[in-house]
């Protein structure tokens, strides 16, 4: 007996270790399962995503030209004689005014003319004043009839004759003049002194292929761009006015980004439109003008320039509020929570990171903010919905 007792004891035990490490196992999965939602103390099978309301704001879009900017003067600074380059007075770059010295071209036989004009007057005035004598003398005698009329008709006409010798002899001097003031070459308006080829002692004269220097007024600058005529077409339709002249006075003032990616700090008018449409490049020339107080802008310099186009209540978005796929555009719309993929249709020309939209949306019109790949059609999200003055800071 006290062997069977013995053994329904160790089957006892046996059986409550299995029912324990059963009991263990089950706790262990229940545990498992409840620990995510545990952990985190929320759903997260609904990822959060920032959203934003669609509104219509005034939008500002701007169309870049490539522009060539020129001085309001580009002078060619041309010798009138044949010399030698003799002193130059000027450096290139420098600021001149109207009629500053540049250069002093060494021409001798110019001096030599003028000393012999200079001779050829006295001796003119000598004939004059023998012909005035002769002509003294003989009226006399012819009032005495002493002598015939003829005489003094003579004398008249030989002092007439040296008279007018004195007078080509008096312009003989002041075109030598003339000619020794071209030694001395002047700045004809007030500029900037461009490069300067020839040094001390080259040889130049009134046919030589390049100029001396240019002068360069840049007082106001010229900025020419083009537009072709589907451009052009926009133009005319954009800005009221039934002329030209009218819808040039109607466009708003320009800006001009240089080189250096900086904006200059004046705006300029568009003033003129070319008459021709170039038949080899199918674009019509525009001329911009600035003022250039500083001198900042330089003849022959390259900048970009930004015309201004307004539309008000516009309904504009972020661009990374979008995505292209096959060329078109789409963003996430949010309706009752759920993502749509819609197509929009914007226009060409940004407002800055700004879209501004044709077709697809509307004021009011809840769109994820920033678009992702991960996203898909019909996904539940939980929106969190962003200021405006965030969404919209590019605009203000």
């Amino acid at each position: 007996m006290k062997q069977g007792k013995y053994k329904l004891n160790n089957k006892n035990r046996y059986l409550s270790l299995v029912a324990g490490i059963t009991i263990s196992f089950l706790c262990s999965c229940s545990n498992h399962s409840d620990q995510p939602g545990m952990e985190a103390g929320k759903d997260t099978s609904t990822p959060t995503y920032p959203v934003f309301k669609v509104v219509s704001e005034t939008a500002t879009l701007k169309t870049d030209y490539p522009a060539s900017l020129q001085g309001e003067q580009n002078i060619e600074i041309r010798p009138n004689i044949n010399g030698y380059v003799e002193k130059i007075y000027v450096d290139e770059g420098a600021v001149v005014k109207k009629g500053q010295l540049l250069f002093r071209i060494s021409a001798p036989q110019y001096q030599q003319d003028l000393n012999n004009a200079a001779a050829a007057i006295l001796s003119a005035q000598a004939d004059v004043s023998t012909a005035q004598m002769q002509v003294k003398k003989t009226k006399p005698l012819v009032e005495k009839q002493i002598i015939s009329n003829y005489e003094l008709e003579s004398a008249e006409y030989t002092l007439q004759a040296k008279q007018a010798a004195l007078a080509q002899a008096k312009a003989n001097l002041a075109n030598a003049k003339t000619n020794l003031g071209y030694t001395k070459v002047t700045s004809p308006v007030d500029g900037v002194v461009g490069t300067i080829p020839y040094k001390l002692g080259s040889l130049v004269s009134s046919t030589t292929a390049m100029p001396l220097t240019t002068v360069s007024n840049i007082s106001k600058v010229y900025a020419y761009f083009s537009l072709n005529e589907k451009q052009l077409l926009d133009f005319s339709r954009q800005y009221q006015g039934s002329t030209l002249d009218a819808k040039l006075s109607h466009m708003p003032p320009v800006t001009l980004t240089l080189a250096d990616g900086s904006e200059y700090p004046e705006k300029g008018r568009v003033e003129t439109i070319a008459g021709l449409i170039n038949s080899q490049t199918g674009s019509a020339s525009f001329r911009a003008t600035f003022p250039n107080p500083v001198g900042l802008l330089r003849s022959g310099a390259s900048a970009t320039l930004e015309i201004p186009v307004t539309i008000e209540n516009a309904i504009v978005i972020p661009q990374r509020s979008t995505y292209e796929l096959q060329g078109k555009t789409f963003v996430y719309l949010v309706n009752n929570n759920k993502v749509i993929n819609t197509e929009i249709e914007v226009m060409k020309i940004a407002a800055g990171q700004y879209f501004v939209v044709t077709s697809g949306l509307k004021a009011g019109d809840t769109v994820v903010y920033e678009s992702t790949s991960a996203l898909q059609d019909s996904t539940v999200i939980k929106p969190d919905v962003q200021p405006e003055d965030k969404v919209y800071n590019g605009l203000k």
